[in-house]
C-alpha cells in the first residue's frame, strides 16, 4: 500500500471481525513499528498482545464504567468533543465489545526511557509522550498495510494500577495506551475527514496564514 494512502485511511475501527490476526501479521507491525523517532534512542516502548477472553473481559469492565461517564458527560454538554453523534454511537459499541476485539495491544512506555522537557511551564506536560506515540501510529500504519484495523484509546490508562497487577507490569513502566486489533467488520475509510491545512498551518507567527487553499 502506498504510504500517503495508508495514512489518509487508518482511520480508528469500532466494528471487528471475530478472525484472529496471525502472529506473523503482528510481528511484521511490531517489526516496523520500533524504527519511529523517540528521544536519544531510547527505545522505552514496550507491547503486551492480549488474547486471552478473560484478561480482555477484565479490560473491559474497567473500561466500561469510564467510558459511560465520559458518555454522560458527553450527553449533558459537560464534555465537548468535535465528533459526530454516529461516531459516539460507534464509540459506545466499541466500549461495550471491548472483550470481543481479536487483540488488546498495551502500549507501556519505560519511565527513565523519556525526557519530558515540560515539566516545569505549570500546564499539562505532554512532550515524554513524543518518543510514545510515534512508535504507537507507526504501529497502526503497518497494520493498515496489512489490511489489519485498529483503534487507539488512553482513556484506560487512568486504571493504571489495575491493570498493571492484571497483565504484571513491572514497576518503572507505564501504560500509555490501548489498541484494539483486528480485521474490520466494515470497509477501511477511502479518506478521513480532517480540518484543511490553511485552518492549521501558520507562516513565521501563529497569527499568519502560511497558504490558502492548499488542502487535496
Amino acid at each position: 500500500m502506498e504510504l500517503a494512502e495508508a495514512m489518509r485511511t487508518v482511520g480508528t475501527c469500532r466494528y471487528y471481525r471475530p478472525d484472529p490476526v496471525p502472529d506473523e501479521v503482528l510481528i511484521r507491525a511490531f517489526d516496523i513499528a520500533r524504527f519511529a523517532p523517540q528521544g536519544g534512542n531510547r527505545q522505552p516502548v514496550r507491547w503486551i498482545v492480549v488474547r486471552d477472553r478473560d484478561r480482555k473481559q477484565a479490560l473491559q469492565d474497567l473500561y466500561l464504567p469510564m467510558w459511560k461517564a465520559y458518555l454522560a458527560g458527553i450527553n449533558e454538554g459537560s464534555v465537548r468533543v468535535g465528533a459526530l453523534p454516529k461516531a459516539v454511537r460507534d464509540s459506545d459499541y466499541f466500549a461495550e465489545h471491548f472483550a470481543e476485539i481479536p487483540a488488546i495491544v498495551v502500549a507501556c512506555a519505560e519511565l527513565d526511557g523519556l525526557h519530558p522537557t515540560d515539566n516545569e511551564l505549570g500546564r499539562l506536560s505532554v512532550v515524554g509522550g513524543a518518543s510514545i506515540y510515534p512508535t504507537v501510529q507507526n504501529l497502526c500504519l503497518a497494520l493498515r498495510d496489512q489490511g489489519v484495523a485498529s483503534a487507539v484509546t488512553t482513556l484506560l490508562c487512568a486504571r493504571e494500577p489495575e491493570v498493571r497487577e492484571l497483565l504484571n507490569i513491572p514497576e518503572g513502566f507505564i501504560t500509555a495506551a490501548h489498541i484494539g486489533v483486528g480485521y474490520p467488520a466494515k470497509n477501511f475509510p477511502r479518506k478521513l475527514s480532517r480540518s484543511p491545512v490553511e485552518d492549521i498551518v501558520a507562516a513565521e507567527t501563529f497569527d499568519q496564514p502560511f497558504c490558502v487553499n492548499a488542502s487535496a
